[in-house]
């Protein structure tokens, strides 16, 4: 799962808002006190404006992101803490690409409070009970071509997910063209960022097809974004055997996660 996940889709700065206080100062008039009280309302103070948004915590997000019953056709495991450690690694030789690299590593993009992280791998079709052994050789070979998503969900203070999302979407235009990466010692190249099939999800939502190269195999990456409020989940598929299929259902149960 590594070697899927992080070291071949690894292939593929936060702004805390400021909470303005604003108070409007008024003026009576001495002539009279109908005349006053008039002006002491018009001078009542303007109510604050709303504080800026508290991000979550690794232990908030861990209740959030998507679980085993959350998604019964796939198989879900826990990224590792090696993993995690790669991701937060990941180096691009062009810094404005370096959003898309994290996007695709398990790793947050920008200044987070907090992530959390899952893999999740479609369930193949199970041969039957009577099946020949040639059907099940060819349901084993089926299943290797299985699209594998790496999940990533990360919080941010204030319209730090407003940032780090519109980061991404400046980097899918600035790196059309390619980059390479470093991650873990291992490194790859991407030749092309093109727009993938829209996605319609949370507050805002982008994706991306990204293709490279890696470990001397083309490999193939939908990439899809999305922000919930000051949260942002990513999600980084990836398949074996030719092109991977957009991961619709995982985005679809773990935005019904975010609320």
């Amino acid at each position: 799962m590594r070697s899927i996940l992080v070291r071949r889709s690894v292939m593929t700065a936060s702004a805390a808002a400021l909470a303005l206080l604003a108070t409007a100062c008024g003026s009576s008039d001495s002539k009279g006190e109908a005349k006053a009280d008039a002006s002491s309302s018009a001078a009542a103070p303007a109510s604050s404006a709303a504080p800026a948004a508290k991000g979550k915590t690794d232990a908030e997000l861990a209740g959030v992101i998507v679980k085993q019953a959350d998604l019964p056709d796939h198989v879900i495991k826990e990224a590792t803490a090696a993993e995690a450690a790669a991701g937060a690694a990941a180096t691009s030789d062009k810094p404005e690409c370096l959003p898309l690299v994290k996007a695709q590593a398990l790793a947050p993009v920008g200044t987070a409070t907090g992530a959390a992280r899952t893999k999740a791998v479609a369930k193949p079709k199970e041969p039957a009970a009577d099946a020949s052994p040639e059907e099940k050789m060819k349901a084993a070979m089926a299943a290797l071509g299985s699209t594998a998503t790496a999940v990533t969900v990360a919080s941010y203070d204030g319209k730090g997910a407003e940032d780090a999302f519109a980061a991404l979407k400046t980097a899918g235009t600035a790196c059309a063209g390619g980059y390479s990466t470093t991650s873990g010692g291992d490194t790859g190249k991407i030749s092309k960022v093109a727009a993938g099939a829209p996605v319609t999800a949370g507050d805002a939502a982008l994706a991306y097809t990204v293709e490279g190269d890696a470990d001397g195999s083309k490999v193939s990456t939908q990439l899809v974004v999305v922000r919930k409020g000051n949260t942002l989940a990513t999600f980084s598929a990836v398949s074996l055997k030719g092109a991977a299929e957009q991961p619709k259902a995982i985005v679809d149960a773990q935005v019904k996660k975010l609320g």
